[in-house]
């Protein structure tokens, strides 16, 4: 009896043995095989690749296309993994479908900051994307691509031969434009108003951004031309306020036009000068419907000197926002042109390699609601500014401001 139960264990325990291996065998070849044929992918050093709550995303088909793409293709194994990343990431602000929203790999980061500081290399024009085409915003005055003739609205169909119909990020725009001083790059031009596209060469150069010119016209009237919202503007103006109220200015012309705009609180600040301490300047209203005031805090010195605005085509942002406050507040005239519509906000978010994010995070509103994003702000009184008018130096959208400026004048002497 006890020799059956021996051999009954015996012949139990070589069994398992034999089940245990073959079980063991298969787990193994089948982790194997699932290492060289995974379904979902590890990937060791990533954290939090599940995707956003808001928008769940199954991040491994983007390993599997990224591991299929360096496998396969006849250049992948010298595809660089940054170039890769860098990709995809503007990948991603691409399917946004706002030219306005981009990615700013390091040496693009670097170019961005020398924009705003005010210096930098290339033909002196802001440019942007409207209706899926690369179009000038407005050439800066006295730049190169003023003088070769380069318009606000203008339609930058081709740089050096190359169609622009596939670029959906100003970025990349800009690094084909950009290149060492003195070197030329040729734009194919389609004017506003015309069917025949023009070949426009332009010679690189440093550009420094005006900012602001002033001259006193006859009859005391002080003729503002702001050309930048720039972190010189605030001074600048400053001054400009100064000779105004010293000398008595009679009246006061405010010239936005092709000026492209900058920082909003560039904005907010010069109309403190016209508008009272606490007034509403501008809204910013985020996708959850919030919204955020940005109020006057000057102390309206200029508020009872007659005052009319100069806009066109290429006033754009902050010149919108300043031009539109200063309608909604005092009932000032707008005269000239329809602004260009550039009515949305970007904030920029830095990445830890110094790369950036500029982000479209809501909406500019004016101070009584009116958005200017595409549309733009209609001038109370329109006035066209030919090219003969510009060959021949006459300038039709000033001496109508002068014109109104003047009845303005004569009222308040009434």
């Amino acid at each position: 009896m006890k020799s059956v139960n021996k051999k009954s264990v015996l012949i139990a325990t070589i069994i398992g043995a034999i089940i245990l291996s073959v079980s063991f065998g298969i787990f193994y070849a089948g982790f194997v095989f699932g290492k060289k044929n995974p379904n979902t992918i590890i990937i060791q050093g990533v954290a939090n690749i599940e995707g956003s709550k808001d928008i769940p995303a199954d991040f491994s088909l983007f390993w599997e296309a990224w591991n299929t793409l360096i496998a396969n293709h006849i250049k992948g194994s010298e595809a660089k993994g940054q170039d890769l990343l860098y990709g995809a990431i503007e990948g991603i602000t691409n399917t946004l479908g706002d030219p306005n929203t981009i990615f700013l790999r390091p040496d693009d980061s670097k170019k961005f900051e020398e924009d705003v500081s005010g210096n930098f290399g290339g033909i002196g024009a802001e440019i942007g994307i409207r209706n899926e085409q690369l179009v000038v915003i407005a050439p800066l005055e006295g730049s190169p691509a003023a003088q070769a003739g380069v318009k606000a609205k203008d339609q930058i169909l081709e740089i050096d031969g190359v169609d622009t119909r596939d670029i959906k990020d100003v970025g990349v725009a800009v690094k084909k434009i950009r290149g060492l001083i003195g070197t030329k790059v040729t734009l194919t031009i389609l004017h506003d108003g015309s069917d025949k596209p023009e070949k426009i060469v332009i010679t690189r150069a440093n550009i420094e951004v005006p900012t602001l010119k002033s001259t006193i016209l006859d009859g005391n009237i002080n003729h503002i031309q702001l050309y930048s919202f720039n972190e010189n503007a605030p001074f600048l103006f400053y001054r400009a306020a100064l000779t105004a109220l010293l000398g008595n200015a009679q009246g006061i012309i405010l010239d936005l036009r092709n000026d492209p705009g900058g920082f909003l609180e560039v904005a907010v600040n010069l109309a403190g000068w016209f508008v009272d301490k606490g007034e509403i300047v501008a809204r910013e209203r985020f996708k959850n419907g919030e919204e955020r005031l940005f109020r006057s805090n000057g102390n309206a010195a200029l508020k009872n000197i007659p005052l009319v605005i100069l806009v066109n085509k290429g006033s754009a942002s902050a010149s919108e926002i300043l031009a539109g406050a200063l309608q909604d507040h005092l009932n000032v005239k707008l005269i000239g042109e329809q602004t260009f519509g550039k009515g949305t906000v970007q904030e920029l978010f830095s990445l830890h390699d110094n790369s950036k994010l500029k982000i479209t995070i809501a909406n500019w509103l004016l101070p009584k609601g009116r958005l200017i994003d595409h549309d733009g702000i209609k001038p109370d009184i329109e006035v066209a500014l030919t090219e003969k008018d510009i060959e021949k130096g006459n300038d039709p959208q000033l001496q109508k401001a002068i014109e109104v400026l003047q009845s303005e004048i004569r009222k308040k002497a009434a």
